[in-house]
């Protein structure tokens, strides 16, 4: 089993500097509204870290693209979504795409559906976004994963639709001048995340992946965004800390499944996990202050930005 390979860094020396190396150029997600709250992202994170930013049905696009002028006025790469379900039209998308690039430099997006259930014009998937030709000139896009599955794509349970999707976007990586990765939901525990990138090698995708962690939160939040967003199997980490009275005023922190994903990357370099992408569901500066304790000082190196 690949897990063995966890047995390679043992001394505390060794997991920091397992953990240092895959925390570096870690990424991380912010929405208009929480990135308000933010006096300057400088005092926060490493230079060059990259920023998501989180477009939710209902936010308006004049505060999305507020947002990423104002991060890229700061100094950072900005990676806006563009959740497919949403946008009504392709003018749309053009005009949104024009605005992200004229008045703030955008050329990183994050393609996906989006979490809605009916599409409120003629997308519906991020595969029709990148077929518009419209992303052309963007230096990187990013797509989503999903390590334990999800429901809304194979209702049955299979993963047959989403490897079928994640396919055909290997194919298309293949063919634009952009450079691809898959940004995945977040997870609590290595086993699955390790099982489904091999399951990605043995199918013939080769994109880079960008494993989604939760950051420091309380138990109660985590379970919330956890059912919410359909997180699978690995739940069970959250569910077991839930039984214990003593660690359920605690906040609940990612070192662990950290930990071993970096030890599994240090023993497989050509393992596809190559970047940790953060959502803060307990607050930005926890969990920045959460990835500068572990390692993560250093934003993406400059040879890797595009």
């Amino acid at each position: 089993m690949a897990l063995l390979n966890f047995r390679r860094s043992t001394s505390p020396q060794g997991v920091a500097s397992d953990m240092e190396a895959f925390l570096s150029g870690y990424s991380i997600e912010v929405m208009p509204r929480t990135a308000e709250k933010v006096e300057d992202f400088r005092d926060l994170l490493p230079k060059g870290t990259r920023v998501y930013i989180a477009h939710i049905e209902g936010t308006p696009i004049d505060d999305m693209v507020a947002t990423a002028a104002r991060l890229a006025r700061e100094g950072f790469p900005v990676m806006p979504h563009f959740p497919a379900r949403i946008i009504r039209d392709r003018a749309t998308l053009a005009d949104w795409i024009a605005r992200y690039r004229g008045e703030a430099g955008v050329d990183q997006a994050l393609l996906l559906a989006g979490g809605v259930a009916a599409p409120a014009g003629e997308f519906h998937s991020s595969m029709q976004l990148m077929e518009t030709g419209l992303f052309g000139g963007f230096r990187r896009l990013h797509v989503a994963g999903h390590p334990e599955g999800n429901r809304d794509i194979d209702p049955d349970g299979s993963d047959r639709n989403v490897m079928e999707a994640l396919r055909w976007k290997q194919r298309f990586s293949e063919t634009t001048d952009a450079e691809m990765a898959l940004a995945t939901q977040f997870c609590f525990e290595a086993s699955p995340v390790i099982a489904w990138a091999d399951r990605l090698k043995a199918e013939g995708i080769r994109l880079p992946v960008h494993i989604g962690i939760a950051g420091p939160a309380k138990l109660q939040t985590l379970l919330k965004f956890a059912i919410a967003c359909g997180v699978g199997p690995s739940l069970r980490v959250l569910q077991k800390r839930a039984k214990d009275v003593t660690k359920l005023v605690l906040p609940f922190e990612p070192t662990e499944i950290v930990a071993d994903l970096a030890r599994h990357k240090a023993a497989n370099p050509d393992f596809l996990v190559e970047r940790v992408h953060i959502f803060p569901l307990g607050g930005i500066r926890a969990a920045t202050d959460w990835a500068r304790e572990h390692g993560g000082r250093s934003g993406i190196p400059a040879s890797q930005a595009a």
